[in-house]
């Protein structure tokens, strides 16, 4: 492995070399960069019952802790190479990266033509929806689990379009469990994994194979192989170092109206101690998606249906724990929760984590949604002088049981959402905002508590002057389960084109009567962006792209800095 980072290395360096410079023309390319430093300061509070002392990253009396990340990227033609750089001194409280140094998380080199493109070092790869397949970077979840190796693509006058890896996973995430797995905390840090990922996806395009200009039809196909070393009683129970899977696709579109299919077999996907004491720690995961719908004249409509079965999909499948390695770090796949993704403070203490079949109890899950929107034009009897945008949502899902069917498996989450945006006049514009969401609180559990729960929100804005505006959030959650009702307000005040001050409450006035404020300031320029604030923060979720983290109480004063050249 060593050996390999180290003939990369150097290809990178020869290659930036050669091509930057040309003394003909003087073109030495152009470098571009990015700096982003997220910094905490820790306080004790004894009615969060947060204390600073108590958290593992934070020793011998530390209350200060950054995450920072230093990317660069060199370009000259077709020649782009780039190198990323984090820092943890220590990490963030909740964050799931332990390293607490600086370390190398990205350093690629890439040659791209007008058909065809090579990439050494490290990369993000998807195939299709992500089901089978997804490599990415979301700093706000704590997860990079690029590739390092080698991919190639080909596109042949978009008719048909092929790629294909090869790499070994970055878990990203460096401590005790993970060096027992084997990571290899080598190489400035860079966190590699022993698994072994290889992959190829082909995408066909019937419609420009056959010359169809008013309709869009394309077939893909994609295949996997993740090898990963394994223990003798994992081998007696029937488990493979190499896991096979594929997935097939279909997309159609004419005339605004749209269809996508995807069936995914991920091979066998180890679950559990138990199950392989049994000798069936090996169960087949396959997933089933669907959506079809209508985008024209104003009018949005998407009907989405999915079943998931064992779709676990890890970089390391076992650890020696009944649920292995379950950082988010540790995921080779995409899974995001189909339903509407909130912004709102109330509408987000719940938010769905879709079930994928990792625990004992239940297998997966099978559900969907409906999102409609329509936009009433201006002039007419309802849009009036401005229009109107009325939107829709209706979402839900229940768990599958061993035998692959939705008895026993009850429901874990329902949704309901119905939105109005309008522009009143030049000046005030408002968002008004119901959701009813009914959520299963213990999905680990055979036992059910399924809570409700009823939130309304009232999002407005007043544009007093070009440069001044004013915006106000108005929450209410109303619910006879968990800690009872909340309510919520924000008051956003604008100064364009630098300056923005907020001040924020969630109020739980149901059991617990706790206030969690928070307030700041920001300042932007150009590619500048500086941002502090102080405030209380409850134990929840965060949720980027439909994927979610869970995160511990704490309070505190915060300073962002955001640049980029």
């Amino acid at each position: 492995m060593k050996k390999t980072i180290l003939i990369l290395t150097a290809f990178m360096m020869t290659a930036v070399s050669a091509f930057s410079e040309d003394k003909e023309k003087k073109d030495w390319g152009y470098l571009t960069g990015s700096l982003e430093s997220t910094n905490h300061v820790y306080v004790k509070d004894a009615g969060n019952n947060f204390d600073p002392a108590f958290q593992p990253q934070l020793k011998d009396g530390n209350i200060f802790a950054t995450n920072d990340y230093l990317k660069l990227d060199y370009y000259k033609g077709r020649l782009s190479a780039g190198l990323q750089m984090e820092g943890y001194f220590p990490t963030l409280v909740g964050y799931p990266v332990a390293q607490n140094k600086l370390s190398l998380s990205n350093l690629y080199v890439s040659w791209r033509d007008k058909s065809y493109s090579v990439t050494a070092g490290t990369f993000y790869e998807q195939f299709g929806s992500g089901l089978l397949f997804r490599s990415w970077e979301d700093r706000m979840l704590g997860l990079n689990n690029a590739l390092l190796g080698a991919r190639a693509t080909y596109n042949f006058e978009d008719k048909v379009a092929v790629k294909a890896f090869w790499g070994v996973p970055r878990l990203g995430k460096i401590d005790d469990n993970a060096a027992m797995m084997g990571a290899e905390d080598a190489f400035f840090g860079l966190g590699l994994t022993k698994v072994h990922v290889a992959g190829a996806d082909v995408s066909v395009s019937l419609s420009s194979l056959l010359g169809m200009e008013d309709i869009s039809l394309s077939l893909e196909g994609s295949l996997l192989n993740k090898h990963e070393a394994l223990g003798d009683l994992l081998k007696a129970a029937g488990c493979k170092e190499n896991t096979l899977g594929w997935s097939g696709r279909v997309n159609f579109d004419m005339d605004g109206f749209f269809l996508k299919g995807e069936y995914v077999d991920a091979g066998k996907q180890i679950v559990s101690v138990a199950a392989a004491q049994n000798g069936r720690a090996a169960v087949n995961g396959n997933a089933q998606l669907v959506e079809f719908g209508y985008n024209g004249r104003g009018l949005g409509v998407t009907v989405t249906g999915r079943r998931m079965d064992r779709m676990t999909q890890k970089i390391y499948s076992f650890s020696g724990t009944e649920s292995g390695y379950g950082s988010l770090s540790n995921m080779l796949s995409y899974r995001p929760a189909m339903s509407t993704q909130y912004t709102y403070m109330l509408t987000t203490l719940n938010p769905y984590s879709p079930e994928v079949g990792d625990k004992v109890i239940r297998a997966g899950e099978i559900g969907g949604q409906i999102d409609a929107f329509y936009n009433f034009r201006r002039g007419t009897a309802i849009g009036g002088k401005r229009g109107m945008k009325v939107h829709a949502n209706f979402s839900t899902y229940y768990g599958l049981n061993e035998t692959g069917g939705t008895e026993g498996g009850g429901l874990l989450f329902r949704d309901f959402s119905f939105d109005l945006e309008k522009q009143w006049t030049k000046k005030f514009k408002s968002v008004l905002m119901y959701s009813m969401q009914e959520y299963n609180k213990h999905h680990e559990n055979t036992g059910l508590y399924i809570g409700t729960s009823h939130i309304v929100v009232a999002d407005l804005l007043y544009k007093w002057t070009p440069k001044l505006s004013t915006r106000m959030e108005l929450q209410y959650l109303a619910t006879k389960d968990d800690q009872g009702d909340w309510m919520a307000g924000l008051l956003e005040v604008n100064f364009a084109p630098h300056w923005s001050v907020f001040a924020s409450d969630m109020w739980n006035h149901g059991s617990t009567k706790l206030h969690y404020y928070n307030a700041g300031l920001s300042f932007s320029m150009a590619h500048l962006r500086v941002a502090a604030g102080y405030g209380r923060y409850r134990a929840g979720f965060i949720c980027s792209g439909g994927v979610c983290r869970a995160i511990p109480a704490y309070t505190g004063a915060n300073i962002s800095l955001t640049a980029s050249f």
